[in-house]
């Protein structure tokens, strides 16, 4: 409703009269209505996140087994630098991303630097920057040997073989460490306390990549005994070449893919003694050399049977002796058995196995009454796979480990 101009007009000349008296009175209601909108106006801040490292900052001779655990609460881990160091530490983040561990235990005697940045609601976000040293052991192991070697073609049953510096005690914290990655499912067995070896469940498949890393640095492989560095080989598997000996019949029978590339008249083992027979059973390429001196096992000079010889284009096959290997006894290749246990070819045969085998070709050899051992050269195919795992220290619920005369047919 409008209000009349005469009433406007009064209003207006009242008003600067009654304001002075009116204000006192009003202004404690003007200021409780402005306080109230100010306090519905205001802007909640929530809490920063916290981030906890583990180890904790300024620490001093921590163990390398600790690891490296990095964790949000309240908020998201947006990234975590960490380096051992120059190195930068690889690790990984859970799933919701408030949480961040180191892949691998620590480098002994290094210090570590961790930067860690974590974001809560309306992006409140929290820094944290720590350091510590882990400790300097009082022993180190070491990776004295690993075959393949590094860039190495191999045969399809090429096994990897690691070989330590130091007794393991802790077996399964040394074959965690160990990672193998290729195009075939494996498993570690233990042969020793210094050696452990690598098998596929089945012939690795022509044409893969195998890469071996072994994260031993900081793995605790006994009381006070770390390992001092990690080490890394990467192969290749060449064509699937696959030898059959047949005792009986005298042949030897050469398949590379699957294909007959060639067919060898030879000679295996008299058999006359345990060591004059050849063993029957998977074995494996291993070396070869051209010549290889070839000494009679346990006899003397001037013993019956005695003989030391240089043998051209010779492949060894096992721990035992046995080589398949050039001679010239054309008149036995193909017809009866003579040798002392290795298969022998005419030389022009085993020159060409000799120029073609890789290590880790499989030579599988049949007819005699003497088996190859698991654990004769590289015999690891000898074993199954529940047999295989069992040497494993992470298989508990594994068959019993094999013995040394276990020589069970490989699945």
């Amino acid at each position: 409703m409008a209000i009349p101009a005469a009433a406007r007009a009064l209003l207006t000349a009242l008003l600067p009269a009654l304001l002075p008296a009116l204000l006192p009175a009003l202004l404690p209601a003007l200021l409780a209505v402005c306080l109230a909108l100010v306090a519905g106006c205001a802007v909640r801040v929530p809490p920063a996140p916290r981030i906890v490292i583990t180890p904790s900052s300024g620490a001093a001779a921590v163990p390398p087994e600790t690891g490296l655990v990095v964790r949000a609460e309240g908020g998201r881990l947006t990234s975590v630098l960490a380096f051992a160091g120059r190195d930068l530490v690889p690790g990984t983040f859970d799933q919701a991303r408030t949480v961040w561990r180191a892949s691998w235990t620590l480098r002994p005697g290094t210090q570590y630097v961790v930067n860690a940045v974590a974001t809560g609601p309306q992006s409140v976000t929290t820094r944290v920057a720590s350091r510590f040293r882990t400790l300097t052991p009082r022993r180190e192991v070491a990776v004295a040997s690993i075959i393949p070697s590094d860039g190495e073609t191999v045969g399809i049953g090429m096994p990897i073989i690691v070989r330590f510096t130091r007794p393991v005690e802790d077996r399964a914290a040394v074959e965690r460490a160990l990672e193998v990655r290729g195009p075939a499912e494996g498993a570690w067995h233990w042969v020793g306390p210094t050696e452990v070896v690598y098998r596929p469940r089945r012939m690795w498949p022509s044409g893969g990549a195998v890469r071996l890393t072994a994260h031993l640095a900081g793995v605790r492989a006994a009381p006070g005994t770390y390992g001092a560095a990690d080490r890394s080989v990467a192969f290749t598997v060449g064509r699937a070449m696959v030898s059959t000996v047949d005792t009986r019949a005298h042949e030897m029978v050469v398949r590379q893919d699957g294909r007959v590339a060639m067919r060898m008249p030879i000679s295996a083992g008299k058999a006359s003694t345990r060591e004059y027979t050849t063993t029957s059973g998977i074995h494996l390429t291993m070396d070869k050399g051209n010549p290889v001196r070839m000494v009679s096992p346990g006899r003397r000079k001037g013993d019956p049977g005695y003989y030391d010889k240089l043998i051209d284009h010779a492949v060894r096959i096992s721990n035992s002796g046995e080589y398949v290997h050039s001679l010239d006894n054309v008149w036995a290749q193909g017809r009866v058995n003579v040798s002392h246990g290795c298969v022998n070819a005419h030389p022009e045969q085993a020159r060409w196995f000799y120029e073609h085998a890789l290590r880790g070709d499989p030579v599988i050899v049949t007819g005699t009454t003497r088996k190859l051992e698991w654990n004769n050269g590289w015999g690891y195919w000898q074993l199954s796979w529940p047999r295989w795992l069992a040497g494993s220290a992470l298989r508990e619920d594994a068959a019993p480990a094999p013995s040394a005369a276990a020589t069970s047919a490989a699945s």
